[in-house]
């Protein structure tokens, strides 16, 4: 019983404020960052031009890529922790979803430019000992997310066709992103069994990509075709296309590169006739398709398309069609490949710019990091 003597106290709170709130909205879409900054370094190191001091700031940017990799692990791994609930949502919700794969892609393309240009600030051996580290983290998760994300999509996710959107691609890329990076390991392998069967596992994970991309390619411009373009929003996701073709082939190019002394006579130059067979016609339909996406972001930017995540589309799949024409320029010697990949890296390195310098801005606004806004309601 309360007297007058004793005033009346307010109630303790017994709610807890969040904990780690600010990455509760943290996204796997935000490892597109790393995946974006590593590609321009490891496609600067691929042109076939030397430019005094171009080297250093590539290795800088490598090492730039690995600071993000780094700080994005610790918020995703506060983000798993802390909010559950949140990280659970992502993986039944089909537009997030997908962006498990970046994950890999992050691990992998850090990885693959420790050895490319990361070893000139750290040493070879440290560098190959961290790309066997990521390479072999990347893959599996990148494995993982190629299988639970099309199970998701199946028994869980409620998904009608016109939903179909380029973001469906990404776990099914990542298995790529391994079979391109992993012959930069075979020089490093004790000669014989060792080397022809990492090989030989790219080239596994070579067909496992490029097979089930080619199921889920014709869903994606089948959706694009009958149900007219992308969201605003989503309509630089369409860039997301160029990954599987650069990467394959970049992929190709790398096995004829490694391939002599890895694997017998006459695989060995079946892989030099097979780089430019296959990554020739390709690159000729991944600059379609660019043509085709160009034109539906300059339509969406006429329609008032601002920034978002879906921008980092533009640096990581066009890296990878940086790195496939120089390769294909090593293998057919033809100058025309060596300007393909010069003018796509300038590309590159204005899209990284803009999409970074706009990320940079919401971090710091903290616009990125917040809740996403409530659909209005319509009033009658």
């Amino acid at each position: 019983m309360v007297t007058a003597a004793q005033p009346l106290l307010p109630p303790r709170a017994t709610a807890r404020p969040p904990r780690a709130a600010a990455v509760r909205h943290l996204g796997p879409n935000w490892y597109a960052t790393v995946m974006g900054t590593a590609v321009v370094a490891t496609a600067g190191a691929a042109l076939p031009v030397s430019v005094p001091g171009l080297r250093p700031a590539l290795t800088g940017v490598w090492a730039l890529s690995l600071v993000v990799l780094l700080a994005l692990l610790c918020a995703r791994a506060l983000h798993w922790t802390h909010h559950r609930d949140q990280a659970r949502a992502h993986l039944l919700d089909p537009a997030m979803a997908p962006f498990y794969g970046c994950l890999a892609m992050a691990l992998l393309a850090v990885g693959g430019g420790a050895l490319t240009v990361g070893a000139d600030w750290i040493g070879t051996e440290a560098a190959v000992a961290l790309d066997a580290v990521l390479f072999t983290a990347g893959t599996a998760v990148g494995l993982a997310a190629a299988v639970a994300v099309p199970y998701l999509m199946a028994v869980r996710h409620r998904i009608e066709p016109a939903q179909a959107t380029p973001v469906w691609l990404l776990p099914l890329v990542a298995p790529m992103v391994s079979a391109a990076l992993g012959p930069l390991l075979v020089p490093h392998l004790p000669a014989g069994q060792a080397q022809e069967t990492l090989l030989l596992a790219c080239v596994a994970l070579f067909g496992l990509s490029l097979l089930a991309t080619l199921l889920m390619l014709p869903l994606v411009f089948g959706r694009l075709i009958t149900a007219g373009p992308l969201p605003l929003a989503l309509t630089p996701t369409l860039f997301l296309v160029l990954g599987p073709l650069g990467q394959s082939t970049t992929a190709v190019n790398n096995f004829a590169d490694v391939a002599p002394g890895a694997v017998p006579a006459p695989y060995s130059g079946g892989f030099s006739v097979l780089a430019v067979l296959y990554g020739v016609p390709v690159m000729g339909f991944a600059l379609l398709w660019l043509a085709l996406a160009v034109a539906h972001v300059v339509r969406a930017r006429r329609a008032g398309m601002g920034f978002a995540m879906t921008w980092w589309a533009f640096t990581f799949p066009v890296g990878t069609c940086v790195t496939g024409a120089a390769g294909l320029a090593r293998h057919t010697g033809l100058a025309a490949f060596d300007g393909l990949a010069i003018g796509l890296y300038a590309v590159l390195v204005a899209a990284w710019g803009v999409a970074a310098l706009h990320t940079v801005r919401g971090l710091v606004s903290g616009e990125l990091l917040a809740a996403p806004r409530p659909v209005p309601v319509a009033l009658p």
